[in-house]
């Protein structure tokens, strides 16, 4: 699919690989609610589902040594599936409640004019029929949690509702984004525990610096746009510095992620992971040409890899310390 869509003519918006399974396995008519909710473009509800099973994986870990079960070290099953299904389900409900706020914001800007609704291919209505479907989704993903972990996860709901119009009002609408991005972080410790303790404040502040270094390069693919139509971001705030922010958030957020390893007593060996992550991450540093968008886009997305390399870190890690006794 290599039509960009249009007024005049349905096909893929600008940003989503021209090949992906959307535009071959669904019909035509699924594919404004398949753009709406970005199954076309993946990486979104990666980025959103990382903390959870980061969270989910240092819970398990939390305190693991020499002698204990393999089982009881790894993460949940149950809860990592749980947690996929309600990512998929609830970025898809993000961003289509996004879409409707900045309809008008994303007909002005040419990455995001081919979206659905300033496209003119489905309906506000329908698209707020579409929310309340994959709401409904997310909401019986989330009453499967203890009561403790439900109340968290509608709490998280404030955070949603006022970042779209964030980019309106502050340069730091990225922010925002980290704060709710990041929750998983804290819902998956509280899925295990029932209640929140320091290893996952930490691991939420290093997820929330993360976002806003990874959003900050996304956001350098409109930055033109967006002073034209008015739209404030971390991009536009730092422009030329952005490597030197990038530094610090990145820094930032490997700190705290350290900080959170160590105050659950995950096994030394998890760290592996972070190291591998902090390379990662200073590449993309290095990489990074502000004025290039599509490698914004390719180091934007390059962030899943990230989410591995510490999930792995944390599992791989853990597994090790609780099977080296018996090698």
């Amino acid at each position: 699919m290599d039509t960009i869509q249009s007024r005049e003519q349905q096909g893929r918006v600008a940003d989503a690989p021209s090949r992906h399974w959307v535009y071959r396995a669904l019909p035509r008519g699924m594919w404004p609610y398949a753009q709406l909710a970005r199954w076309d473009r993946p990486i979104g509800w990666w980025l959103l589902l990382w903390p959870c099973w980061w969270s989910t994986a240092l819970a398990a870990a939390a305190g693991t040594g020499p002698g204990a079960s393999l089982a009881t070290a790894m993460p949940s099953p149950w809860d990592m599936a749980l947690f996929l299904i309600g990512a998929v389900a609830m970025r898809g409900a993000g961003c289509t409640y996004n879409d409707l706020v900045d309809q008008d914001i994303d007909g002005k800007v040419e990455r995001t004019r081919s979206r659905p609704l300033p496209a003119g291919k489905v309906s506000r209505k329908k698209a707020l029929a579409f929310i309340a479907i994959q709401a409904l989704v997310g909401l019986v993903v989330l009453l499967q949690f203890n009561a403790f972990t439900i109340g968290l996860g509608f709490a998280s709901l404030a955070v949603v509702a006022i970042y779209p119009f964030m980019k309106r009002f502050t340069d730091w609408p990225q922010l925002v984004l980290g704060f709710a991005f990041s929750w998983g972080a804290l819902m998956g410790w509280a899925a295990a525990f029932g209640r929140l303790d320091p290893p996952a404040l930490m691991l939420y502040a290093g997820s929330v610096l993360w976002v806003i270094g990874y959003d900050t390069i996304y956001a350098h693919q409109d930055k033109e746009d967006d002073a034209l139509v008015g739209v404030r971001s971390t991009a536009r705030l730092f422009g030329e510095s952005t490597k030197s922010w990038l530094l610090a958030f990145y820094g930032g957020a490997l700190v705290c992620f350290a900080l959170a390893f160590a105050s659950a007593g995950a096994p030394l060996p998890a760290l592996a992971g972070l190291f591998a992550a902090a390379v990662h991450m200073g590449r993309q540093i290095l990489a990074l040409d502000i004025d290039k968008p599509e490698q914004c886009l390719t180091l934007f997305r390059s962030n899943g890899t990230v989410g591995w390399l510490i999930f792995l870190g944390l599992v791989g890690g853990t597994a090790w310390t609780v099977l080296k006794p018996m090698v």
